[in-house]
């Protein structure tokens, strides 16, 4: 396990992460740090605790919106792969009923032409 010290509202914290993850976990401080900072400017000096939790739920109100939305996205993604399906089922009917057609018509201008040439 790596050790990182990161900055949250002016003070440091030491935390431990996987080796490797030590960029993340600053950068997620960093986001809790902007959080803080948000709730600070607009309610002032609240205590520390409870400035965290202000801003944890902040930072969990956005995770939440964006969960709704990639949900959202998924169930639209989900929509166009059925009406692709769909399309793809309707283009192969055509397909098959332009080819039958074509197919009967080229036997009728054989007729047409046998008819003709007699």
């Amino acid at each position: 396990m790596a050790h990182v010290i990161v900055q949250v509202n002016g003070r440091p914290y030491t935390m431990q992460c996987p080796e490797g993850e030590e960029e993340h976990l600053k950068e997620l401080a960093e986001l809790l740090d902007a959080e803080v900072m948000r709730v600070k400017h607009s309610v002032g000096n609240v205590g520390d605790i409870r400035m965290l939790v202000m801003a944890g739920l902040m930072v969990a109100d956005r995770l939440s919106e964006a969960i709704q939305r990639i949900q959202s996205l998924e169930e639209q993604v989900a929509g166009l792969r059925e009406a692709k399906t769909a399309a793809q089922i309707e283009t192969q009917a055509l397909e098959e009923a332009f080819g039958l057609r074509l197919d009967a018509a080229s036997k009728r201008l054989e007729a047409l032409a046998r008819g003709l040439g007699k």
